[in-house]
């Protein structure tokens, strides 16, 4: 009975607040998806105005707001660089792309190949077998082993290990000089425009503070990589079979690598954007990342990349909540983060992981948004990560008090909770998710929102078409905002801080 006091007690309290307003919601997409911002690209100055209108809106609000720098260097592989495998000089964008994480203007490499399956090292799965890759180029795939089964890489969904980030942090520890990935539309869960979008520009990193980086990251083409192990009579299907295997041994191929890369390096600064209602010592965070692919002028007749949905739609959601908590008495204080450097793989979330302006042990939970559609009155919701932390009973109840479901995952394979902001603050220890919708909407069969996701996935995302249109219904996306909202009010009012469910990969971090 006390429970269900309690509940109903911060239902009502949740509900007196003030009302949210889809038009707001969809005035701030439109405009920060407009061409004055310029695609918002990282160390652009399109990326930095949009820094700028985002806090400007916070303390509208009356929120502290303050600005993170971010330290960069933005990296530029030149065109006179040279990329040739086994004899074959290849084509920049058709066949491969690559960039310098090691942060030097110029490098060469002349060194053999040697194949690693999926380059997985754990408590559970080595690819490596002792092999020093010192001085070796590593060539793998993405993803990692099939697996149906829960106990084994989480069955279907894809685990950290299987992202590409991965892959090249865990080569580079082994010694690698250049990683190259094997790209396969099935395994990244995208198509080789995406990887050509989104490497064949600057690419940004934090400022290296030591450790291992490769020389040469890169990625390339399925069809190159099969005529490569061709050469030593194999097939990208065997390799890719025989990396299922625990007993996987490495392949040295006859093969070599020779590059020469010459890049333009750019140290800046960029910034996330902090606001913060102030209450107590213990905080609930929200966050969006602002920044997406910015201009390329040498596109026509488009180069510019405006990210409506990937993640205009995020920041206009996070600054209607900022707008409608501010005027709330909440227990803990709140606080609201849009961060940048997102799309050059999570760099202002993890810096602000790094750097956080609390302990990250008071942060008791972080609702971060990326890519919400407004394609209708949802009625279903998202939270992929819930499940791991204490709070998933509420986000149930939550929903339910909504009249919404809470749909699963709907492509684990795709390991979306590794590729959001949310994942650096989870390393950090902090019980993080994203939420979204779903793709069932009111009035319409699950069908259509399955070919909505399907042709923004084809046409969208990552390119140029990623434009706001003026038919998309805000009213279902301010439903979605109250749901969000509501998480929040119960984060910040419970008498506990969230944790993660015991023996989750992340807990570790959490009782350090």
């Amino acid at each position: 009975m006390k429970t269900w006091i309690f509940w109903s007690v911060l239902a009502l309290a949740a509900s007196a607040q003030p009302v949210i307003e889809g038009e707001r919601i969809r005035a701030h997409l439109k405009h920060l998806a407009g061409d004055e911002f310029e695609g918002r690209g990282t160390g652009q100055p399109g990326g930095d105005r949009a820094a700028d209108y985002i806090a400007e809106q916070f303390r509208s609000y009356g929120l502290e707001t303050s600005f993170q720098e971010v330290p960069l260097v933005g990296v530029s592989t030149l065109p006179t660089s040279t990329f040739t495998l086994a004899g074959r000089p290849l084509k920049s964008g058709d066949d491969y792309v690559v960039n310098n994480q090691s942060q030097e203007a110029r490098v060469t490499i002349d060194a053999p190949i040697v194949f690693v399956g999926f380059g997985i090292q754990t408590p559970d799965w080595d690819d490596y077998k002792g092999l020093d890759l010192k001085g070796k180029v590593a060539l793998v795939f993405v993803n990692e082993p099939e697996s149906q089964d829960p106990g084994f890489f989480k069955g279907r969904a894809l685990t950290y290990p299987g992202r590409w980030t991965y892959k090249f942090e865990e080569t580079a520890r082994h010694g690698a000089v250049a990683t190259l990935i094997i790209h396969r539309t099935d395994l990244a869960a995208y198509g080789w425009e995406v990887v050509r979008n989104s490497w064949n520009s600057e690419k940004s990193y934090l400022k290296r503070e030591g450790g291992p980086a490769l020389q040469a990251a890169a990625w390339i083409h399925y069809d190159v990589a099969g005529w490569l192990v061709g050469k030593d009579g194999l097939t990208l299907e065997q390799l890719y079979q025989e990396s299922q295997l625990r007993d996987f041994q490495p392949r040295a191929l006859t093969s070599r690598l020779q590059v020469r890369l010459d890049s333009r390096l750019r140290p800046f600064s960029s910034r996330n954007v902090i606001a913060r209602k102030a209450a107590g010592p213990e905080a609930v965070m929200y966050s969006a990342h602002y920044d997406h692919l910015g201009i390329r002028p040498e596109e026509k007749p488009d180069g510019i990349y405006n990210g409506a949905l990937d993640n205009a739609s995020g920041c206009a959601i996070l600054l209607e909540l900022a707008r409608v908590f501010a005027s709330t008495a909440p227990k803990r204080s709140l606080y609201f983060v849009s961060t940048t450097a997102e799309e050059q793989g999570l760099l202002g979330a993890a810096y602000f992981a790094q750097h956080p302006p609390l302990p990250l042990k008071q942060i008791s939970l972080d609702l971060n948004f990326d890519m919400v559609p407004p394609w209708g009155e949802p009625e279903e919701v998202t939270a992929n990560g819930c499940e791991r932390t204490t709070f998933h009973g509420e986000v149930l109840q939550e929903a339910a008090h909504l009249g919404l479901k809470l749909a699963p995952d709907p492509a684990p394979e795709a390991g979306l909770y590794y590729r959001m902001d949310h994942f650096s603050l989870a390393q950090g220890g902090v019980p993080s998710f994203s939420v979204g919708e779903g793709l069932k909407f009111r009035g319409q069969p699950l069908a259509y929102g399955i070919e909505l996701a399907n042709d923004y996935t084809r046409r969208c995302y990552h390119q140029a078409a990623d434009e706001f249109q003026e038919s998309w219904d805000f009213q279902g996306l301010a439903r979605f905002t109250r749901f969000a909202y509501n998480l929040g009010w119960r984060a910040a009012n419970q008498d506990k801080l969230v944790q993660w469910r015991p023996g989750d990969e992340f807990e570790a971090a959490r009782l350090k």
